[in-house]
């Protein structure tokens, strides 16, 4: 990571709908989050990862989205973007809480807690409920929704 510069969008919110969708597969469940989540993309030489952070009150922000593009995966910009969105929900909007909400995969549990994130609580059938189609990460059928969080 050279020149890495994270920018909070304000305009034009679903012409990064193509990353979104790598970190959420389907639109209208972005469309619940994206108009009132904060955007945050970070370029380092090119768009590289974008996150989508809301204000569930009470000091609870939640980041809704993470995504970053597949050549530039496990080189820093998944955790470069939490660790910005943390300092930001922190430290500029007064929050205590950060949490994360993620399928029961093998890829994503680890990540969050390495990033220092522990395991919150669990949303029984999540995704089989509420996408119109089964999701698989690395092979997992994605059922629970898995809830981390950072305590600030």
């Amino acid at each position: 990571m050279k020149n890495v510069k994270i920018q909070k969008i304000t305009e034009n919110k679903r012409d990064f709908l193509p990353l979104l969708l790598l970190g959420d597969e389907q639109e209208d469940m972005i469309e619940r989050y994206l108009d009132r989540g904060t955007l945050l993309a970070l370029y380092d030489d090119g768009l590289r990862a974008v996150c989508v952070v809301t204000d569930e009150g009470d000091g609870t922000f939640e980041v809704k989205n993470l995504a970053v593009q597949p050549e530039s995966q496990r080189q820093g910009y998944g955790r470069t973007m939490l660790r910005f969105a943390a300092y930001v929900c922190y430290s500029k909007w007064g929050g205590k809480r950060l949490l994360v909400g993620t399928g029961d995969s093998p890829r994503t549990i680890p990540f969050y807690k390495a990033c220092g994130f522990r395991e919150s609580y669990r949303v029984p059938d999540f995704f089989t409920e509420n996408y119109d189609h089964p999701i698989y990460e690395d092979g997992v059928l994605l059922r629970d929704m898995v809830y981390l969080e950072m305590n600030f």
